[in-house]
């Protein structure tokens, strides 16, 4: 079966939905080991001191060398990974890249030198997005109807939040029962069983994930430079990359509410925790499968997108003004979960602009590499820009957080601007190619 190519019409409804899991797991859990200091930093920097990875005096500055690295070989790798992707056949790519990125899970549980580790979080790099992250989105197109991408992207952001969080709660039970164990060994045994499952991941799509009608851009061997082309000629790509741009600057900014209810309206840390763990993982449950459902009942994504940010831009701006009381605690509280459902759900569906303007299978995987490449942008700046201000206003926190708030409604403004500006284009155009 895996030898012949077929269509989304030619699998089972449960066979494209096993696909759809696959794909939408997997891109919550290859990435994982990189970004494992996010929430394990104190343990995971023990056991670089204990393994003599780091010393106590720099372990802090190892710890972000390293995400460094990885986060500066992943921007170099976005816009080629989707190249690649047009090149080479999703199943390929699926499980070279899963099980690529397995093996250096396991080399990385025993910890080697300072030196490898660099080495290994650039390998991590090309692992994760030039080999795998072009399929992320090509996946989820070549199993979908046109009209149907939408709801199943939005679904597909809906498992990615489900995964998220059973990991997160099965990765602490792990570390937390083996803290007695030593240093090392929590986090050793962490990486191996986050290595043993990606390689599981690779097994899976090496006897699942068949061949596609079309995934490949020409039959000829080699890089089309026609594809690229095509890609950088159409302003559909480029209108949906400056909206992805800019929704995914308020998108991550909207993380900044954590701060301001803790310096500035002084919320219980155990409340603010609660809300954070909801934001990061519950509300994606619901929020990309609802703005999934409705992009697909009203025919564009990008009115979607465009009304979330509209309302995204009002929330931001009364959060600027709301007054530090304690009698406001909890309608921040709301307003924090509110804006991060309405986030999670705009940026979601981000890449299905690229079905409203009939963005060509064959070239889809190049059109999200330089939607990758532009819209996550904002990683390589805000985190710093935030932190200059919060460090200027450090005697009155609340006057960082009021400018960090606006400035983030200026980003869903025109976030909803470059949306809109879509629609209008991507009407011109699919009116001519239908003509």
């Amino acid at each position: 079966m895996l030898t012949q190519e077929r269509h989304a019409d030619d699998l089972t409804r449960f066979h494209r939905i096993f696909l759809l899991i696959l794909v939408s797991i997997g891109s919550s859990i290859i990435y994982t080991p990189a970004y494992l200091q996010y929430v394990f930093d104190e343990p995971l920097g023990k056991a670089l001191i204990a393994s003599g990875a780091a010393s106590q005096e720099n372990v802090a500055t190892t710890l972000g060398t390293l995400l460094a690295a990885y986060s500066w070989t992943a921007l170099v790798c976005y816009l080629p990974s989707g190249i690649v992707a047009d090149r080479v056949r999703v199943r390929t790519l699926a499980w070279v890249g899963f099980g690529s990125t397995a093996l250096l899970t396991y080399w990385y549980a025993f910890f080697p030198s300072y030196t490898m580790l660099i080495a290994l979080f650039v390998g991590m790099g090309i692992t994760t997005i030039l080999i795998w992250w072009g399929i992320r989105f090509k996946l989820v197109r070549l199993i979908s109807e046109e009209e149907a991408y939408s709801r199943n992207i939005g679904l597909s952001y809906g498992f990615y939040g489900l995964a998220g969080l059973i990991l997160g709660f099965v990765n602490a039970a792990i570390v937390s029962n083996l803290t007695d164990q030593g240093d090392i060994i929590p986090m050793r045994t962490l990486l191996l069983v986050l290595g043993s499952v990606i390689m599981l991941l690779a097994i899976l799509s090496f006897l699942f994930i068949p061949k596609f009608e079309g995934e490949i851009g020409s039959s000829e061997g080699g890089f089309n430079f026609k594809q690229l082309g095509q890609v950088l000629s159409n302003p559909v790509v480029w209108l949906a990359a400056l909206t992805l741009f800019f929704v995914y600057f308020f998108y991550t900014g909207v993380n900044q509410t954590t701060g301001y209810m803790n310096n500035v309206m002084n919320i219980a840390p155990g409340i603010v925790l609660v809300v954070g763990t909801v934001r990061t993982y519950g509300v994606s449950l619901i929020s990309a499968p609802f703005f999934g459902a409705v992009a697909e009942k009203l025919g564009s994504p990008s009115k979607v997108i465009g009304a979330g940010s509209v309302v995204v831009m009002i929330g931001l701006v009364i959060f600027a003004f709301l007054p530090a009381e304690a009698s406001l605690a909890y309608v921040a509280v709301a307003m924090a979960i509110l804006l991060a459902f309405i986030a999670n759900g705009v940026f979601g569906i981000c890449s299905s602009q690229l079905t409203e303007g009939k963005v060509p299978v064959s070239v889809f995987g190049t059109a999200t590499g330089l939607l990758s490449v532009i819209g996550f942008l904002p990683d390589t700046f805000s985190y710093i820009w935030f932190g200059s201000i919060r460090d200027a206003h450090q005697d009155n926190p609340a006057v960082a957080y009021n400018q960090i708030f606006l400035i983030l409604a200026g980003a869903a403004l025109i976030a909803a601007i470059c949306a809109f500006a879509l629609v209008v284009v991507a009407r011109k155009r699919n009116a001519r190619i239908d003509a």
